[in-house]
């Protein structure tokens, strides 16, 4: 996984349809345009605590995670259960689903099609951040 701290520089707004697109059954498209919008205002919250990460993988599919997704990772939120979240794991670092029931917590992998997710009794577990967007390149 590639690791690059996010700098916000100059703002370069985009425009933006009012209306969203469908993705089921086709609709007279609308042409107007909203206010332009700056992506990285839009997908950075905290920019001295972001970092965006390349994935390497499959295990976080089910959440949208896909190899090759770009994801910007805030290390100031605290993890809710449900978040995606980069943890090491004994020195590896990985994408994994937190999971909180009470005042218990475990990581989980984020694919159906793996098995359920044991680091061992004995492995150091240190969450580096919480995923908070994923840009997922369709064409090259």
């Amino acid at each position: 996984m590639n690791i690059s701290p996010v700098v916000v520089g100059p703002p370069l707004f985009l425009s933006v349809y009012l209306k969203a697109v469908r993705a089921g059954f086709p609709s007279p498209a609308d042409d107007y345009l909203d206010a332009p919008i700056d992506l990285s205002r839009e997908l950075i919250r905290n920019a001295p605590a972001t970092f965006i990460m390349t994935v390497a993988g499959d295990s976080a599919i089910d959440v949208g995670i896909f190899d090759g997704s770009l994801i910007t990772v805030d290390r100031s939120l605290k993890p809710r259960d449900g978040d995606a979240v980069v943890v090491d794991v004994n020195g590896e670092r990985s994408v994994k689903i937190f999971k909180s029931a009470g005042s218990r917590s475990n990581l989980a992998f984020g694919n159906r099609r793996y098995p359920d997710y044991d680091p061992g009794p004995d492995a150091e577990i240190e969450i580096f951040g919480v995923v908070t967007n994923t840009v997922r390149r369709l064409r090259r």
